[in-house]
């Protein structure tokens, strides 16, 4: 997999003078050109030609429930949930019938399983009743739902039906602001930002390629910035040293 960029490194109460300050939140001058935003994308491309959503599921429904579980939670504690969860129900229907007590003791593992229990029932319900069973293709639709906001609603519209749309979590909140790709002080700032500057060619794996990047390369406490495959483009510094010997980690 291919490795990110930067930061870390800094002391919890350094003063930041007025010039740090105006970096972090990524003036003009730290923004990353085109070329730069292309040549950035070209190299993940090439590293992970086929990114995929580390969420176990067999389908739209079983996607869409996945993801409403994953908020507070680990792809990897999520996926150990829905394992009996999805053999006992994959439909709507199935899951409606399965009862909000039983999908909690199901999901019981993964934190705020009392109410994701309760909005998996009740999405469930929502989706028999006003759409036949179906997941909608259409993001106010499904943020009609409950317990699903924006961000649910465009990782359904990118994984499960195509669309190049960008869930914006704290990894990609992360990236985009260190690199300089896509500044901004809010989720949707950065969200509308990456629409604007992500190469159309780029546009529908860049969700899965900055989310991985920020999940095991750029990470949030200690970038590991010396096996970052856009180390070099990278706006934020300083760079993070290698805790490796000398001809350490390497970028694949």
């Amino acid at each position: 997999m291919e490795k990110p960029c930067v930061a870390g490194g800094r002391k919890a109460k350094a003063r930041l003078t007025p010039a740090t300050k105006e970096k972090r939140t990524g003036d003009t001058s730290s923004l990353l050109s085109a070329e730069e935003i292309g040549e950035l994308f070209s190299r993940f491309a090439a590293a992970m030609p086929d990114p995929r959503t580390e969420l176990d599921y067999v389908n739209p429904f079983t996607l869409l429930v996945a993801v409403v579980l994953s908020a507070q939670a680990t792809d990897a504690g999520v996926n150990k949930a829905t394992k009996a969860l999805f053999a006992k129900a994959d439909t709507p229907e199935k899951m409606l019938a399965l009862g909000e007590d039983k999908v909690r003791d199901a999901i019981k593992t993964i934190g705020l399983f009392n109410t994701k229990a309760r909005n998996v029932v009740a999405l469930s319900k929502a989706l028999v009743e006003t759409w036949g069973g179906v997941v909608p293709k259409d993001r106010d639709a499904l943020e009609s739902l409950p317990g699903v906001g924006r961000k649910s609603a465009n990782v359904v519209l990118n994984v499960a039906f195509g669309e190049p749309t960008i869930a914006v979590d704290t990894h990609i909140f992360r990236v985009a602001n260190r690199t300089g790709l896509a500044p901004g002080k809010t989720p949707l700032a950065v969200e509308l930002g990456l629409e604007r500057v992500v190469p159309a060619r780029f546009a529908l794996n860049a969700h899965h390629w900055l989310i991985l990047h920020g999940r095991y390369v750029c990470k949030a406490r200690k970038p590991e910035c010396w096996r970052c495959l856009i180390a070099d483009l990278c706006r934020f510094e300083p760079k993070t040293p290698s805790t490796a010997p000398s001809g350490g980690a390497s970028v694949n």
